[in-house]
């Protein structure tokens, strides 16, 4: 079995960069763009995270997190004033959570008391977006613009341009029936034979260096916003990768339930062209010309101090977040954390969610994901994103939406690339606790 290609993470400490639109203090961001399968698996539990998730799914790991941070603060709130820091992340929490209206009636005040505060600026001009008043959005975007860091200045700017755009439709920027004209280029409907894995490419000779950069930092700070998403399926196509624009605009079809015309034609032909791409013996070496600063925006690492101490016997916990620290070189050799390295061969037991690996109704075999995975194309996890899971000999299961509990003998790869990183053997399924 092919290895496939990193874990959804969650709270983050990789070098920030150049964001937008939203800032709490317990997130960081890769430099960006990052590689569209990390980005997507990221983006997606950004937006799943303002939610409880339907059909009895357990919630978002990352709305836990961000539901725990925000009671700590409003805790903290209530014996005492909140820093402008402390303020601003609460806002972000709120936004985060999917009640902007309750980060606005927190960052009102705040912004009074802290008139030069970026963050806050920042946070009540999105939360302001979301509540659906945009001239009160651009009026604290403009305020965040004029306090923004160097750094931040031009996505923001970015970011008050969308709100303008927006404001000149007027009601009919809610129908979403065309792409914002973010970046001064004209996206005409699709024409012509699919090259260099793109369509028609040359329709986007205009399209600025930092295009996807500033995109992907709107669509992280506004993750339910599907014009943004379907700009990103834009933006790869232009950049000559078809396969990705087509799984991007799937995802604003299906799981945005966007109905416009020209967004499903361009569906059906970015499709076209990449099944007929998917054909050619050589279709891997048609990746466009995108080029990824990093492999995901968000990441985090684990608190082993959390954990309990190594059992012979075990179960022994394995978070996602000791599995993810594994690193691999340009030979594809990994190195282990040494929490992880001193499970190799014990009981662990561990939680996810079944991804089949063929088209059986039931299997002896799975890979078990972190978070489930929407389009196996466009967010495919890393090798450190996946465990190969064999269950014990004659018993199997069956493809299932909710999570699972994994527990058996963990055993890591550590000399086959061909091979997964991390396997559990002689396993059995049974109900998260």
């Amino acid at each position: 079995m092919t290895r496939f290609t990193v874990p959804l993470v969650l709270l983050l400490l990789l070098s920030a960069s150049a964001r937008a639109g939203l800032y709490y203090s317990g997130e960081a961001v890769a430099e960006l763009p990052s590689r569209w399968s990390g980005f997507l698996v990221d983006h997606r539990s950004l937006r799943t995270a303002g939610f409880d998730q339907p059909g009895g799914l357990p919630p978002s790991p990352l709305r836990d997190d961000y539901r725990a941070a925000a009671a700590k603060l409003e805790q903290a709130g209530k014996s005492r004033p909140l820093t402008a820091d402390e303020a601003a992340d609460l806002g972000a929490l709120y936004v985060r959570l999917g009640k902007p209206e309750k980060a606005v009636e927190l960052l009102r005040p705040a912004a009074r008391t802290h008139p030069d505060h970026f963050h806050i600026a920042a946070n009540l001009g999105t939360a302001w977006q979301l509540v659906g008043d945009l001239d009160q959005a651009a009026a604290a975007l403009e305020e965040a613009v004029r306090l923004a860091p160097e750094k931040q200045k031009p996505v923001e700017e970015y970011h008050l341009k969308l709100i303008r755009l927006r404001q000149k439709e007027g009601p009919a920027a809610r129908k979403a029936d065309a792409v914002d004209d973010l970046f001064a280029v004209k996206y005409v409907g699709p024409s012509g034979k699919p090259e260099a894995g793109g369509v028609a490419p040359a329709e986007f000779k205009k399209l600025p260096d930092t295009a996807a950069a500033v995109a992907q930092a709107l669509a992280l700070a506004l993750p339910a916003d599907g014009r943004l998403l379907w700009q990103l399926g834009e933006i790869a196509n232009a950049h000559g990768d078809v396969r990705t624009a087509a799984a991007i605009l799937d995802g604003c079809v299906t799981e945005f339930g966007m109905a416009s015309p020209d967004l499903r034609a361009r569906r059906q032909v970015y499709r076209a062209a990449a099944d007929e791409l998917a054909k050619k013996p050589d279709h891997e070496k048609h990746r466009g010309t995108f080029l990824a600063k990093s492999a995901r925006p968000l990441g985090r690492r684990f608190d082993l101090s959390s954990l309990p101490a190594i059992r012979a016997a075990g179960p022994n916990p394995l978070p996602w977040g000791v599995i993810a620290e594994t690193t691999i070189d340009a030979r594809a050799r990994p190195t282990f954390p040494k929490h992880l390295d001193q499970l190799d061969g014990k009981t662990v037991v561990l939680t996810g969610f079944v991804q089949p690996v063929g088209d059986a109704k039931e299997f002896g075999g799975f890979l078990l994901l972190e978070y489930p995975v929407g389009c196996w194309f466009c967010e495919t996890p890393e090798p450190t994103g996946l465990v190969s899971v064999e269950l014990a000999a004659g018993k199997r299961t069956a493809a299932r939406r909710e999570l699972v509990k994994v527990t058996g003998v963990l055993v890591l790869n550590r000399d086959n690339p061909e091979d997964f990183l991390f396997r559990v053997k002689d396993a059995k399924l049974g109900e998260p606790e």
